[in-house]
This record gives structure tokens, C-alpha cells and sequence, in this order.
């Protein structure tokens, strides 16, 4: 490179190949000055000649240096291969003086594999230094695959990388790859698969840099190149000397492929640690599994945790390595991981052997891990029985942290088997264990509370103690946000969005399933590792909003790879939303198919059981049996608000309305469920009192349901209610809509009068506040209004009690194509900010087009705005 440069400056460079014997002072000087003059540098005859090749005179260098400084274009002097010079001091302090005192009229290149010993920091200081290193000479995959176009060879962009990868960018390195790739009858393969070990690329580095060694060094090199990096200790445990701090420091000093990585840790070019692998293999057979056990034990107690496993296995020491995991507290890790494989491949050879707890308990993480009930809780049981068999023993203290893995894998297990007991007792136990461990240890692992408390939250939820499984589940999320930890908090807030979901809060299960993504995105995990229940979460909340194919591709999806299927608790999720989905599409009879498979589990799940006989009943409903759907719902309707709605909608239907009020009446006011129970609630109690020829309060019963309905664009409750309704909101005055609306702003009522309704008075004004519109959106036999309200017609409407009457009012001006969308999300119910969102753009932008609107339409309201726009045909 400095060659190339070189040959393209229009001036004379004085150029200087060092070697060995350019060790000695004087021998060194007469070289440099033979270089200057031999450039066609005129120096003043009086500078002179070093009369000695091991010493140079003082004022030659001063004579020398001022002579430099005196020149109008500076000189420039290469000195190539400065290594050779060797770690001599004078000659370093001869060149500092006499960079010194030529100022500016020398410029000094020196080429170097190794750190000369000039005051570079001092230089660097002054920006008076440009340096070039590794990092700026290394080939990036395209410059790589340039090289080897030139030797005629054709590299894919993957395999480039994979070579870059290989030599960190060596050119040397990469340039010997082509010549050698050029020699073989399918140079692309040989460049993606070359034996490191058997290639001119060894051979280059074996008699470049290892022969070069003294015998000492030559021997630490081939024994740290079993590990990824290493510091002095390390190196002196694996050559049983202790001299390992001073070969380093040579070796980077010379840059013999050793690179420093910051508080004294070390580590081989990635190609010549592989070189020298197969070297130590050739030269000492069997030696390299002694050094991975060495390196296990060194580090087990100076370094990581996951270098200590990696070499525990490399050496087959399986008893140490499981010891370790289960010691340190580790053994959650096996679930955790980014790629959850991780640690599972490195104990994938591990066999059972000696009766030893550890061992055991490894095994049987792995194998629960991969879903292997049946040896996986063989393992369980042998461990625990090999841990109580050790109770009294001397070192039963030290198998505390064997007995908290036991109770992490005990509350997975009952997670996995649906048996809610075994989790609470694991839950008992880890909690009496913890006191005994050093937070310190319990403070490095935060999954393993982490993984217990949502494996304990899973296992009550399934059981229905939906307010304890709240309780762990929120627990687990308190739990310190990290890698380790990503995993238990997504599954967490995957089970949280399901018991918002499953008691009718569609928005806040939304909500909470989208924080579960985002957790997973965040840290990179694979769909595999994550819990699938957020998904499934959000596939039953767009069954709700009758977004249908939406819901099919999300369910399609987890169904296709059984990815986080993992509990009964996502097998019951997946089941229940399957035939919801099946119902909305208008196929009952494969709904009823979906429930008939139960999920197989220790104790029956009553929520599981109640929402099956749900989805029966409105199967029966939906095929014309309105007594077959009341009889299915029997047994529940007493113990579950849900239930009893469904219930009363069934006996509304086979015409006892008294019935289905009084079920109703029995209901709790005020209770914790949500908007999509008590829509349905205030629909059933509308209905009834339709048939009862009372217009006025089911309309204004109606009413109080699209409210509560609106935010949480609830639509299937309103397509499930049937064709009673829609005449019913399509033929009353509009104006009437918004006074039973309960909107002061729009000259209703505080909303507040609405008659008893059970659990409908209760959670009717969730999530409907008074400045976010009107009901305009109600739903019709085909749908709701929002979405295609054109199909229906003006309303007939009589005279609006504020303001004139709309519909001679004039539109000043035409609609932009923004503001019609605007004005057709009005008509959706759409608040301003859910407007925004859904537009993407900020919620000044539509308050800015709803006030063009208005004037445009004459008109300076929403409700006013959006049946004006209606009248005229503009949505």
C-alpha cells in the first residue's frame, strides 16, 4: 500500500528495507543515509557517515537534523519491516531527536508488524501522527471478492463473508486462499470448506510466525489456541509454567497474531488459532481435551460462566460441568437464552452416568426443554429422590442450590402437565431456599425467579386463580429487565393479555399481547422459544373487531409451526379461539369439532371448561336450538358472568324473556369485567325490551351499548345480536341518539340515568367518554355503519334541536380527499388521537382538517359533521 502511494507522488522517496543485522545504531543510520542520497536527496557533505556500526555519534544526528530542517520540501523516508530493528531503544531515541529537531522538514513512515517504541501518545497529542492499522488495512467482503474476481474466481456475497470472517481480513491470508483455490478443481467450495490445518495459508503462518518462536513460545501458542481468549493466568494453567506474562508482551509487542483486548485478556487471529488447533492435534494426539479440562477450572473460578461450560464439555467433563450450571444457579439458562439451543447443544452428548443430582437435573431440563414428558419427569423424580436421600449428610448445605433448580424445574413440570398443586409446592419451597443462597449468586440470575414466577402464574391461571396468577405474572415483570430475563417477561405478558381477553377487556389484552411482541423483537428471541399466547391473544381480540382474516393468518401461523404451544394453558387459547373464529365465519359445526378434543392435563381447567360450553351454545344458538344452547350452559351459568349472559341470550331466544332477565338481575353490579361481557349484557336486556314493545328504552339500551362498545371497536356482539336491531337504530331521530348519547357538549344528559342492567350499567361508560363523537357507527344487519354507512341511505331524521336544520344547509366547498378520511373515521367512532394513529399523522394535523370540514359543511360539531357528510352522500 505504501508502495502504491509511493510510486504516485511526483517526488523522491527514500526508501529503507530493514533486517536483522540493522539491529546495531551505527548500521542503521548508514542505511538510511545511503537511502536519503540514494533518492536523489542532496545532504550537505558534512554530515558524515557513522565511523561504527554499533554506536552513532550525537551531533552526526544533530548535523543530520538540521540540515532536514532547512529544506523548503520535506523529505520523505520509508523504513520498511521497522520490526527487524527490534526492540532497541537507542535507535527509538536516536529517531525521536532527530524528528525533533527537523521539525518540518522530515517526514518519517515507518512500515511495522509490531509497536515501535517512539512517545506515540505524545505525537498522537500534537496531531502530529497518522496511523494506520489492522482495522483500516483488513478487506471488507467486497473488496475480498474483488481480489478473487482478479485471480479469476467467483465468491457469492455469503461465502465472502464467511471468508472475511475466516482471515479477519488478512490480505496476506486472503491472497494465498485465491492462489490455493486456484489449484483445485471447484475453487468456490474449496474456498468455503479449506482445511485450515492442510492449505498454503498454514503453511505461510506456520513458517512465518509459529517456526519463528522460541520453543516456549511456540508451545504457549498451540495451547491457548483451544480458547477464544486468555490472559496470563490462563496461559501459564494451560503450559504449567508461569512465564506466560512475558511471552505475551513480547508477542504483542511483535504483533504475532496475538491481539490485546483490554485488561490484560488476549486472543489469537481466529485463522491462526485454527491453524494451530490442527497443529496441536498432529503434533501432541489427545493433549487438547487435557487443556479444555485445565481451562474449565481456570475459569470456573477467574472467568465466565459460559466459557467455563463450553470447555467443561469440550473436555467430556460432564459431572464438573453440570455441577457448575446447577452451582451457579444457572440451570434457568437452558430456557432463556437468546437461541434457547445454546446451552442445550453443548450438553446434547451428556449421558446419563453417575448417580449424581446435578447430572440428573441437567438431564432432565433438556429433555423438558424439548418437551419430553415422559423421561423428563423420570429425571425430576430421580433427581428429588437423590436429594432427599442426601438430607443429613454432611454436604447437605452445599446441595442448596441443587434443591432451588429442583423447585424451578418441579413448577415448569406441573406448567407443562397442567397441575397446579405442584406449582404451588415448588413455589413454597424455592421461596424457603432462597434465604439460605447468597443474594449476590440470586442477583447474577435473575431468570430464575423470573421463570418460577411465571411458571407458577401459568399453572394458577390454568386452575382459574386468575387474581394469584395476576399476582406472579406482574411479580415476574418486576424482575431485572435483560436478555436472561426476556423470555419468562414475554410469556408473562402474553398470559396477562390472556386473562384481560378472557374477561372482556379487548383493548387492554391488545395492549398487553403488543408489549409481549415487542419483548420478544427486542431482544432478538426466535419464535420457537417464544410463548405463543400473546398471539393468539391478539388473533381472539380481531375475532372481536370481526377483522376476520386477520385473525386467520395469525392463527394460521401458530398452527402451521406449533411454536410456543408450550402449556395447556396456549393449547386451551389456541382450541377457544379457533372455534370463536369458526362461529364468526358462520361454521358452527366446526366449532363444535374444535371442542370436542380436550387438552390433556392433570386437573381440568374451569375456564378452559366454561368458555368450551360458551362456544357449544352459540353453536346450538347459530343452528336454530335456542333450547339445546340454554341446556348447554346450565351447569356454568350460576358461576360465571359470561356464561350467564350467554345464557339469558339463549332463553331470550326461546322466547321466555323472563328468564333471561332474571338471570341477568342476578349478576353483580359493578363487577371486574369488561366491555365485551357487558355489551353483550345491555344488548340481550335491548332485545327484550323490543319484544316487549318498549321502543324508547331499547333504543337508549342500545345506545348505552355502542358507547361502551366504541373504544374497544367491539363489532361481533352487534353482528351476533341479529336483524332485530338494525331497523331499530336505523329509523329513530338521530338527534335522539345523541341526547340518549348522555353528551352535555352535545346537548344530552350526564350519562348516567341508563336503567339496570347488571353488569351492563356497570361497565357501559367504560371506555366511552363524552368528546369522542357520536353513535352515528351503529351496526345494521350488514355491518356496522362505520364501515360503508352509504348502503343505507339518508336517515330519517326530524328537525336538530340545536342549530338549523342540516339538511338545507349548503356545503361551501368540496372535501379534500384527506378530510373525507378524516370524516370517515369520525363515523367509525374514532377518537382524535385513534384518528392520528390510524391516518399517521399527529393529532394537530386532523384537528386542523376537522376544522376545514366544519366550515366547509357549515356546521361546528362532530355528530353535526358526520350526518351532514351522510346527507349529502359524501361518505
Amino acid at each position: 500500500m505504501v508502495a502504491d502511494w509511493a510510486a504516485r507522488l511526483d517526488r523522491p522517496v527514500a526508501w529503507f528495507t530493514a533486517e536483522g543485522a540493522d539491529r546495531a545504531p551505527g548500521l542503521f543510520w548508514a542505511c538510511l543515509l545511503h537511502a536519503l542520497r540514494a533518492a536523489g536527496l542532496r545532504l550537505s557533505p558534512g554530515i558524515g557517515s557513522p565511523a561504527h556500526p554499533d554506536g552513532v555519534d550525537r551531533a552526526l544526528l544533530a548535523r543530520l537534523a538540521a540540515d532536514l530542517s532547512d529544506r523548503t520540501d520535506p523529505a520523505i523516508v520509508v523504513v520498511d519491516e521497522f520490526e527487524r530493528v527490534g526492540p532497541s531503544a537507542d535507535i527509538a531515541d536516536q529517531l525521536e531527536f532527530v524528528l525533533h529537531h527537523a521539525a518540518a522538514g522530515l517526514r518519517l513512515i515507518l512500515v511495522t508488524r509490531s509497536e515501535p517504541l517512539l512517545p506515540l501518545h505524545r505525537y498522537r497529542a500534537a496531531g502530529s501522527i497518522t496511523e494506520i492499522r489492522g482495522a483500516e488495512v483488513a478487506f471488507t467482503p467486497r473488496e475480498a471478492a474483488i481480489l478473487l474476481a482478479s485471480h479469476g474466481l467467483r465468491l457469492t456475497g455469503e461465502g465472502a463473508h464467511a471468508l472475511v470472517r475466516r482471515t479477519r481480513g488478512w490480505a496476506a491470508g486472503l491472497r494465498l486462499c485465491a492462489l490455493a483455490a486456484r489449484q483445485s478443481p471447484d475453487p468456490e467450495r474449496f474456498l468455503k470448506e479449506f482445511e485450515a490445518g492442510h492449505s498454503v495459508v498454514a503453511d505461510y503462518l506456520l513458517t512465518e510466525v509459529l517456526r519463528r518462536q522460541p520453543a516456549a513460545t511456540q508451545d504457549l501458542l498451540l495451547r491457548v489456541s483451544v480458547v477464544e481468549r486468555f490472559r496470563p493466568g490462563l496461559a501459564d494453567a494451560l503450559t504449567g509454567r508461569h512465564d506466560a506474562e512475558r511471552i505475551l508482551a513480547g508477542l504483542r509487542r511483535e504483533n504475532a497474531f496475538v491481539e490485546p483486548l483490554g485488561r490484560t485478556w488476549y486472543r489469537l487471529h481466529p485463522l491462526f488459532a485454527e491453524i494451530l488447533r490442527a497443529h496441536l492435534r498432529v503434533r501432541h494426539p489427545g493433549l487438547e481435551t487435557e487443556l479444555h479440562r485445565r481451562a474449565a477450572r481456570w475459569l470456573s473460578r477467574s472467568g465466565s460462566l459460559t466459557e467455563t461450560l463450553t470447555h467443561g464439555c469440550a473436555a467430556g467433563d460432564w459431572e464438573f460441568t453440570a455441577r457448575t450450571l446447577v452451582e451457579d444457579l444457572a440451570i434457568g439458562r437452558l430456557f432463556t437464552g437468546r437461541r434457547p439451543d445454546d446451552l442445550g447443544a453443548l450438553f446434547a452428548r451428556m449421558t446419563a452416568g453417575t448417580d449424581s443430582p446435578a447430572r440428573e437435573l441437567v438431564l432432565a431440563a433438556r429433555e423438558l426443554a424439548d418437551r419430553d414428558l415422559g423421561h423428563g419427569l423420570a429425571r425430576l423424580r430421580h433427581a428429588g429422590e437423590l436429594l432427599a436421600a442426601a438430607d443429613g449428610h454432611p454436604a447437605a448445605a452445599d446441595l442448596v442450590p441443587a434443591r432451588l433448580g429442583l423447585a424451578l424445574l418441579e413448577a415448569f413440570a406441573a406448567r407443562l402437565t397442567g397441575c397446579p398443586g405442584r406449582a404451588e409446592r415448588a413455589a413454597r419451597i424455592a421461596r424457603d431456599l432462597r434465604r439460605s443462597v447468597p443474594a449476590e449468586r440470586l442477583h447474577r440470575h435473575p431468570e430464575l425467579l423470573a421463570l418460577l414466577l411465571t411458571h407458577v402464574g401459568s399453572a394458577r391461571l390454568w386452575a382459574g386463580h386468575t387474581d394469584a396468577a395476576r399476582a406472579a405474572l406482574a411479580e415476574a415483570l418486576c424482575c431485572p429487565d435483560g436478555v436472561t430475563t426476556a423470555l419468562p417477561r414475554e410469556e408473562s405478558l402474553g398470559h396477562l393479555a390472556l386473562i384481560d381477553w378472557l374477561a372482556g377487556w379487548n383493548t387492554r389484552a391488545e395492549q398487553q399481547a403488543l408489549a409481549a411482541l415487542r419483548e420478544a423483537a427486542r431482544y432478538g428471541l426466535p419464535p420457537s422459544a417464544c410463548s405463543a399466547v400473546g398471539g393468539l391473544v391478539l388473533a381472539a381480540v380481531a375475532v372481536e373487531r370481526d377483522e376476520l382474516d386477520t385473525a386467520q393468518a395469525l392463527l394460521d401461523r401458530i398452527t402451521a409451526t406449533g411454536d410456543g404451544l408450550v402449556d395447556p394453558v396456549a393449547e386451551a387459547a389456541r382450541t377457544l379461539v379457533g372455534a370463536r373464529l369458526s362461529l364468526a365465519r358462520g361454521e358452527p359445526r366446526a366449532a363444535l369439532a374444535a371442542t370436542e378434543n380436550g387438552v390433556t392435563a392433570v386437573v381440568a381447567s374451569p375456564w378452559a371448561r366454561d368458555h368450551a360450553a360458551l362456544v357449544v351454545s352459540a353453536a346450538r344458538l347459530a343452528d336454530g336450538d335456542p333450547e339445546a344452547a340454554a341446556e348447554a350452559l346450565e351447569p356454568v351459568a350460576a358461576r360465571r358472568p359470561a356464561c350467564a349472559v350467554a345464557a339469558a341470550r339463549a332463553r331470550l331466544a326461546a322466547g321466555d324473556p323472563a328468564a333471561a332477565l332474571e338471570l341477568l338481575d342476578a349478576l353483580p353490579a359493578g363487577g371486574p369485567d369488561g366491555p365485551a361481557l357487558t355489551v353483550r349484557a345491555v344488548l340481550v336486556r335491548a332485545e327484550a325490551a323490543d319484544r316487549a314493545g318498549d321502543v324508547t328504552a331499547a333504543r337508549r339500551l342500545a345506545a348505552q351499548a355502542l358507547r361502551a362498545a366504541r373504544r374497544e371497536r367491539l363489532r361481533r356482539p352487534f353482528r351476533e345480536a341479529g336483524p332485530w336491531l338494525s331497523p331499530l337504530l336505523v329509523t329513530g331521530p338521530a338527534d335522539d341518539w345523541l341526547t340518549a348519547r348522555g353528551d352535555p357538549a352535545h346537548g344530552g344528559p350526564a350519562a348516567s340515568g341508563s336503567a339496570h342492567s347488571g353488569l351492563g350499567d356497570s361497565g357501559a361508560g367504560h371506555g366511552g367518554s363524552a368528546n369522542h363523537g357520536p353513535v352515528d357507527g351503529a351496526p345494521t344487519a350488514d355491518g356496522p355503519v362505520g364501515h360503508g354507512s352509504a348502503r343505507h341511505g339518508p336517515a330519517r331524521h326530524g328537525p336538530a334541536p340545536h342549530g338549523p336544520d342540516l339538511r338545507s344547509a349548503p356545503v361551501v366547498e368540496e372535501l379534500s380527499p384527506r378530510e373525507r378520511d378524516v370524516l370517515g373515521r369520525l363515523a367509525q367512532l374514532m377518537s382524535t388521537e385513534e384518528i392520528a394513529a390510524d391516518l399517521y399523522v399527529s393529532i394537530n394535523t386532523v384537528k386542523t382538517h376537522l376544522k376545514s370540514a366544519y366550515r366547509k359543511l357549515s356546521v361546528n360539531r362532530r355528530a353535526d359533521a358526520v350526518r351532514r357528510a351522510r346527507e349529502r352522500g359524501l361518505l
